[in-house]
């Protein structure tokens, strides 16, 4: 029997938070990375770790805010909690490798398309590794195009993510860069969530073992959110991350004249030797 499938039970509340948590993930991660290309002095290694595992805790927990709204009819719907942790390293270690690239190799067009590639692999993978800790009475199918689209569209999300990391410094772009990668990353999800079908077995077809959305997901999520949010105080703390290449300019440029002014020339202090 065909399941009835319901990726919206609680309305628009859980779309909306899963997009704002994309978008959260997704501008503190491009910031970092931002961080770590403008100041060649700083510590490059340690920002791109922190954006690569901003971005990837901001997608695992969009996925997966969003799953709260995800139901069967015909069935309880479980999770296996062991997979649920590992979509969330494979998120954030994919995502690294490609972040990794682009901050090390420079943002060449062959660069992007190998690292957006990886990239966008390692989403959608997160997000069908996610779905594989799906535990219910049935069997779980997808419709082959729909996946394609999805990974698709998670391929040339990633790339744009990334090319915008290392395109656009202001503060204000870098924020709109985030919207948009929200929007690529929920419509991947949600593409992707059309695809799937459930064949429901029968009420005596056996038992299944697993933990229910509210008792393993929300305290799962409690831990990503809250790495998000020390990272946003780490952004918000930090004047070049806000302001870009503007501080990074006053910090290595003197102002004009100032060279100049305060420094003696050496006719001048030669001039003042013969004097006495």
């Amino acid at each position: 029997m065909d399941g009835t499938v319901d990726g919206f039970r609680y309305g628009a509340v859980t779309p909306v938070a899963a997009y704002l948590m994309a978008c959260l993930g997704g501008a503190l991660g491009l910031r970092c990375i931002v961080r770590s290309l403008l100041n060649a002095q700083s510590w490059k290694t340690g920002w791109l770790a922190l954006g690569a595992a901003s971005i990837g805790c901001g997608i695992w927990t969009m996925h997966f805010i969003a799953m709260i709204g995800f139901h069967v009819e015909e069935t309880r719907v479980r999770y296996d909690a062991a997979t649920t942790v590992l979509s969330l390293v494979v998120a954030v270690a994919v995502v690294g490798v490609g972040v990794f690239i682009v901050g090390h190799r420079g943002a060449s067009a062959v660069t992007l398309a190998v690292a957006g590639a990886v990239t966008g692999l390692g989403v959608a993978g997160m997000h069908y590794l996610g779905m594989a800790a799906l535990r219910l009475n049935g069997d779980v199918g997808y419709d082959p195009a729909g996946v394609v689209l999805s990974v698709l569209i998670a391929v040339g999300a990633a790339t744009a993510a990334l090319w915008s990391a290392v395109t656009i410094r202001g503060f204000l772009m870098s924020l709109g860069a985030s919207l948009v990668m929200g929007v690529a990353v929920s419509g991947m999800h949600y593409t992707g969530m059309a695809a799937v079908s459930v064949h429901v077995h029968d009420a005596t077809g056996g038992t299944w073992a697993g933990e229910s959305p509210t008792s393993l997901l929300l305290p799962m999520l409690l831990g990503p959110v809250v790495f998000l949010l020390l990272a946003g105080v780490v952004v918000m703390f930090d004047p070049l991350l806000v302001l870009g290449e503007r501080t990074s300019a006053r910090q290595d440029t003197p102002a004009a004249g100032t060279t100049a002014s305060r420094r003696p020339s050496w006719r001048t202090t030669a001039s003042s030797t013969r004097e006495r």
